[in-house]
């Protein structure tokens, strides 16, 4: 097992053993974890490998591409805004973004595009890398598309579209793309290491990913085989490039290149964000409470974030899933630690959440991906032995 190092409250010390287990049996190749508890931090650790060809070690400041925890942060931008009295989440998106009224989509209003109710969940046609790291190129498209479902009646996860949707209405409200409004709005104040689009200056810091290895045995093709008829549909979804839900998780092709500096320097906001543990485990505490005399949200704001937005079957993720205004919220597929906890995961394993009835604010990053878009049982034990220490 690797050295494990930082500080963890006593109170806590089952939750180190938790992020200590999860390289023995869990697969863990470098990993942080942070957690505040009523304003405070109470756990930051970190331990492994920033990159396991060089042996690189995680240090207290590495940094991780967290994939779609993003989405909670561009969330906050939108409440930020709408606390302010600079967005009505409740109103019309072309009222912000007018050119987006096109193909019958004027009545959507900015809350059906935090709940993935909007039925855009993927362009039409694939797009190569280099047009998806052009803002105008990419929102225009969406602005002028016909939604793949009538919006309202249903959801299904905007998986990338979500950052470029709902990161337009921001940009035309406050005249910022999303990188920036959190790098002066947030980061400075509340001191994160933490980068919607991270710059040259930091990507010596920023970890290697290691994606999922897929074994052969036994055969793919026996276990399809075996599957019972809804399982095998959901498999087919995922893998059939003409899918909604393929369609709706990659978007471009060739795929992106994770470990590339020109999609981590990106920005996407529903996939771009690079940061550390603690920065996520203490703006999400600051979202419910005050941290080091800062609060983002206000209660109006954050009964109306968590409020609930969409619950039921997803039709891109064959999942029943759960969300509020930007953010997953308590469900079987995104196990948080109560019924009114709410935060974002990321695919292959990272986890930011706040938890006002227990207090806390939770920040998980990892290099190794697992298999997984939630319910990942490195976090899962994470919770677990935090709520055996409250």
């Amino acid at each position: 097992m690797p050295e494990v190092s930082g500080e963890v409250a006593p109170k806590f010390s089952s939750v180190r053993e938790a992020f200590e287990n999860n390289f023995v049996s869990h697969g863990d190749v470098g990993a942080a974890f942070a957690l505040y508890h009523r304003g405070e931090k109470v756990v930051d650790i970190w331990g492994g490998l920033a990159d396991k060809e060089s042996r690189r070690p995680w240090e207290e400041d590495t940094l991780q591409y967290v994939f779609s925890t993003t989405k909670g942060i561009t969330a906050m931008c939108a409440h930020v805004l709408a606390q302010r009295g600079d967005l009505d989440i409740d109103a019309p998106v072309a009222d912000y973004w007018p050119e987006f009224k096109a193909e019958g989509k004027e009545n959507i209003p900015v809350r059906w595009l935090l709940g993935h109710r909007a039925g855009l969940p993927a362009l039409r046609t694939y797009v190569t890398p280099d047009v998806a790291y052009e803002w105008e190129a990419i929102t225009s498209r969406l602005a002028a598309e016909p939604p793949v479902w009538e919006p309202g009646t249903t959801h299904g996860y905007h998986a990338i579209t979500y950052g470029w949707l709902v990161g337009e209405v921001i940009r035309r409200v406050s005249g910022k793309l999303v990188r920036d409004f959190v790098a002066d709005e947030f980061a400075p104040t509340l001191g994160l290491d933490l980068y919607v689009g991270v710059p040259s200056s930091e990507e010596s810091r920023v970890s290697t990913l290691e994606t999922i290895q897929l074994r052969g045995d036994p055969p793919a093709q026996d276990v399809l085989d075996s599957m019972p008829p809804e399982m095998r549909a959901a498999v087919d979804a995922f893998t059939n490039p003409m899918s909604l839900t393929q369609r709706a998780l990659t978007v471009v092709d060739p795929a992106f290149d994770w470990n590339s500096h020109e999609m981590r320097a990106a920005g996407i906001p529903s996939i771009g964000c690079v940061t550390d543990a603690r920065s996520v485990a203490k703006i999400y505490a600051s979202c419910i409470g005050e941290v080091d005399g800062v609060r983002i949200f206000n209660e109006a704001t954050l009964a109306d974030a968590a409020k609930t937005v969409s619950d039921g079957p997803d039709k891109v993720l064959f999942a029943h899933t759960r969300f509020g205004s930007g953010f997953m919220l308590q469900s079987p597929f995104s196990p948080l630690s109560g019924p009114n906890a709410f935060g974002h995961s990321g695919a292959g394993g990272s986890l930011g959440f706040a938890d006002p009835d227990l207090e806390i604010g939770f920040g998980y990053v990892m290099n190794q991906m697992q298999g997984n878009l939630s319910n990942d049982p490195r976090t899962v034990s994470l919770i677990d032995a935090i709520k055996a220490s409250l």
